[in-house]
């Protein structure tokens, strides 16, 4: 692999907590969360009524052409919304350089299908009030759209926006659950270290806002808060007790120095470094691959512990999880100071890294550190200097992100600032 660097020139967020990115940073002033009971379906006997949708999102702002939107799932929608106004922000068009130099890698994970999608092949398939399995390849395909499963593959958000934006280089999908966007951008920043590409479009994307995901993939990790929604997750606190679902994406222009330098666009970070680890799935193993996660990703980025401002924690107000991850980061980096946006708008699985990601940019823009919501009562067993109260001045051009996986990743990528 060479040594090229990797800046980053560019991004575009779709949050709960606001489109674009004044929208989000004035959220995360005000300490606004997205939280809210959910709307997008009756939740009544779900395993948890609390989400976080977008609710002025209209992709037809964004979605070229309007056509492509009847094979495009929400996931997909946020995706193309966010690369397009990462694209817009670093000042490329799709006709600018060498369309076989620029590529997508995207993280995406399982896109659930919408009820109404299926509803009308399930009917038919119905004999005598009882499904019969036998009858789906010729009932039930016959009553659906032959276009159907193309709005529910999880390789498409990267397909659109390739073809939107004339990025005819790699495109790939990672698909590893909440560790997808974070890996995406080791995958992408990689890309371009390898010389495979000059400019590469990366990120995530998830909507887990559907009926089957709430009452089939959220065992064990949904809060029971009943009374107050913005209250409900509480990373690293004491009295946390789970997550809730959210849905977001966002997309970030990467480039070669040398190219982003060439065309004079503003740089606004170099992605210093990105290391993942796999763990079987138990406490010590996940502790273990949390540490050398952080660890590879300080050592492929050139940086020691003190040169990271803040740590931007997956802190997912679980119980163990959190209490493994904040001891990590506490045996690496001491009293580093701690931030945890689940507590503003929950998991929103592949595309939550991302969306995280995007907030820690603002925040080196801003020269600022938000406040994690609802850390009221410090949890001893977590011992984290988490953000709260009031903002922090950044004081420092490191930033490390982590994310963890339910089934064993653990993914650390971190950025530095371009000197004031």
């Amino acid at each position: 692999m060479t040594h090229r660097e990797v800046v980053l020139t560019g991004f575009g967020i779709v949050s709960p907590i606001g489109i674009g990115k004044e929208a989000c940073w004035n959220s995360l002033v005000e300490q606004r969360s997205g939280a809210d009971w959910v709307q997008s379906f009756d939740a009544t006997t779900a395993r948890c009524r609390i989400a976080a949708e977008i609710f002025d999102f209209e992709p037809k702002q964004y979605i070229r052409p309007r056509k492509s939107m009847k094979v495009m799932s929400r996931d997909i929608q946020l995706a193309f919304a966010a690369a397009e106004m990462a694209m817009n922000d670093t000042g490329l068009t799709p006709e600018q350089g060498d369309p076989e130099r620029k590529g997508v890698i995207f993280g995406s994970d399982l896109i659930y299908t919408e009820v109404e999608s299926v509803s009308d092949g399930y009917r038919s398939c119905l004999r005598e009030g009882n499904f019969d399995y036998a009858l789906w390849g010729t009932e039930a395909l016959a009553n659906m759209s032959p276009l159907w499963l193309l709005k529910y593959l999880p390789n498409m958000p990267a397909c659109h926006i390739g073809i939107a934006q004339d990025a005819r280089g790699a495109n790939n999908s990672i698909t590893v659950g909440d560790t997808s966007s974070l890996q995406a951008v080791i995958e992408a920043a990689h890309a371009i270290q390898r010389n495979q590409l000059d400019v590469a479009i990366t990120g995530g994307t998830g909507s887990p806002l559907n009926p089957t995901v709430y009452d089939f993939r959220g065992r064990g990790r949904f809060t029971q808060n009943e009374t107050d929604p913005t209250k409900a997750c509480r990373p690293f606190d004491r009295d946390r007790d789970g997550t809730f679902h959210g849905e977001g994406a966002a997309a970030f222009i990467l480039e070669s120095r040398e190219h982003a330098e060439n065309r004079g666009a503003d740089i606004l970070a170099t992605v210093g470094g990105g290391c993942s680890r796999f763990a079987p799935n138990s406490t010590n193993d996940r502790s273990i691959a949390i540490r050398n996660s952080i660890e590879g990703a300080l050592q492929e980025a050139g940086l020691n512990s003190e040169e990271i401002d803040h740590v931007n924690a997956h802190g997912i107000a679980l119980r163990e999880e959190d209490q493994v991850e904040a001891e990590a980061i506490h045996s690496l980096l001491g009293d580093v100071p701690v931030i945890a946006p689940k507590s503003y708008f929950g998991n929103i699985g592949a595309g939550g890294g991302a969306v995280e990601m995007a907030v820690s940019l603002l925040a080196l823009q801003e020269g600022t550190l938000p406040v994690s919501l609802n850390y009221e009562n410090p949890d001893p067993l977590c011992p984290v200097n988490v953000v709260s109260g009031s903002p922090r001045p950044i004081e420092k051009n490191g930033v490390l992100l982590l994310n963890q996986g339910r089934d064993g990743q653990a993914v650390a990528v971190i950025l530095r600032a371009k000197e004031k």
